[in-house]
């Protein structure tokens, strides 16, 4: 039986789908279920990952320092991962925190297409002798040949691994193969994919991977996550033994634990209206929540926001060009024009 490791952003995705919001009490849940479930990694932290809580990002209801601890104290069997993007996450002060505290697995990230950033930070966790990943986000923007020179700087940089992300679930499962077996083809490490469910293709994207020799899959409890959600991680595990792969996780304990957690504070998404013109669109599955909520706000359709966050072209960490492209269309007289004449 070939062996799937599973990594679980749960508790750093599934952080969008409740502005940031996660407590103690959650954490402490869950990391004491993933713990049950056999789950290997759970990330921790802030929706956009350590040293992102801000105005403009969204604030987190605790500190980094807070989170990492709270579950840095639970998990034995289960490694603690985070998610680094350099520009918010510091070298000197939240990643070097973050390593005191204990934790085991960083991915660091950037845009598809600007894995220089990432030097630094991956060389550092190398040093300090932690598993470091490298993850390409927005992946579907770039062609397979970039991926691969990008993906490649990583590894030359000292990543252990790459994933790729799907971050506005705008790939199809021809698109995911084609980009998987260029990196496998290309890279001397594993390769892994992260998939969102924006036009409910999350598990079928998983499973193209991982056709393609994908060897790490992300998936979160119910689905728990940015926009529509993730794979959702019980259905992911169940299709991986149907299949014949191996994962380590308790499959019946797993589906107990999304009930416990579901009842406790996971927030269930749905594949939506806006959640599908975000796929189509190509726009990060974070935008979903402040996009609603701007829309509202100036009594604006938020499917015409997201098709042109689409045109513009506008990445994670973009978030207050949102609010112009609100004051904008509210000015417009082209308000009413049609999605296909915006693509």
């Amino acid at each position: 039986m070939k062996h799937i490791l599973i990594s679980d952003p749960t508790l750093r995705d599934g952080s969008h789908a409740i502005q940031h919001k996660l407590n103690v009490q959650h954490l402490t849940l869950y990391a004491e279920l993933a713990e049950v479930s056999g789950i290997p990694v759970i990330e921790v932290g802030h929706g956009n990952g350590l040293g992102a809580s801000s105005l403009q990002l969204g604030e987190s209801a605790i500190s980094d320092t807070q989170m990492l601890e709270t579950c840095r104290n639970i998990l034995n069997k289960t490694k603690l991962g985070i998610h680094v993007i350099p520009g918010f996450a510091t070298i000197n002060k939240d990643l070097k925190n973050a390593l005191d505290i204990g934790v085991d697995v960083i991915r660091v990230a950037s845009h598809c297409t600007e894995a220089d950033i990432t030097k630094r930070h991956i060389e550092y966790c190398r040093r300090r002798e932690r598993e470091v990943y490298g993850v390409l986000m927005m992946s579907h923007t770039a062609p397979a040949s970039i991926l691969a020179e990008e993906a490649r700087k990583m590894q030359d940089y000292g990543a252990q691994g790459i994933i790729i992300m799907d971050s506005a679930g705008a790939y199809l499962p021809d698109t995911v193969k084609s980009r998987i077996g260029v990196l496998v083809d290309t890279l001397d490490i594993p390769v892994g994919f992260h998939a969102h469910n924006n036009l409910g293709m999350a598990i079928a994207n998983s499973i193209a991977a991982l056709e393609m020799g994908a060897t790490i899959l992300d998936g979160t409890m119910r689905g728990f996550g940015a926009g529509a959600g993730n794979a959702q991680l019980e259905i992911l595990v169940a299709v991986l033994e149907k299949m014949g792969y191996e994962t380590g996780i308790d499959l019946y304990k797993l589906l107990d634990a999304a009930d416990t957690a579901e009842a406790s504070f996971l927030k269930v998404p749905y594949v939506d209206s806006t959640s599908v013109v975000s796929g189509l669109t190509g726009v990060f599955s974070g935008f979903a929540k402040p996009v609603d909520r701007i829309a509202r706000e100036y009594n604006l359709d938020p499917k015409d926001i997201f098709y042109e966050l689409g045109r513009r072209k506008v990445v994670a960490g973009q978030e207050d060009i949102i609010l112009e492209i609100a004051v904008s269309l509210s000015q417009s007289s082209n308000i009413g024009v049609t999605p296909s004449s915006r693509q």
